[in-house]
């Protein structure tokens, strides 16, 4: 069963899906950005505020957010946290 993260504003996402999320400010990744959304694989879930962070997925999926990377991770992690110790954490 898939596991969704909340990534702000009652948008969810697949975290087993996550490869990496990032700060938005780099030039690489306003390029890796700019490439989604013409190639269309970008999925803004900002809500129309200014994007904090960008979360690149296994299918090559850019998901622009409004939280912040640390944020995003924090919430990935602790649904995590458990299973690497071994234990049965449920979030």
């Amino acid at each position: 069963m898939a596991r969704l993260i909340n990534i702000g504003f009652g948008n969810v996402i697949n975290a087993e899906k996550i490869v990496a999320v990032v700060n938005p400010d780099a030039a690489p990744v306003k390029r890796l950005m700019q490439s989604a959304k013409e190639t269309g694989t970008s999925i803004d879930a900002t809500q129309g505020r200014r994007t904090k962070s960008v979360i690149v997925t296994e299918d090559s999926y850019v998901v622009l957010s409004a939280l912040q990377a640390e944020t995003i991770s924090r919430r990935v992690n602790a649904g995590w946290s458990g299973e690497e110790k071994g234990d049965n954490y449920e979030p």
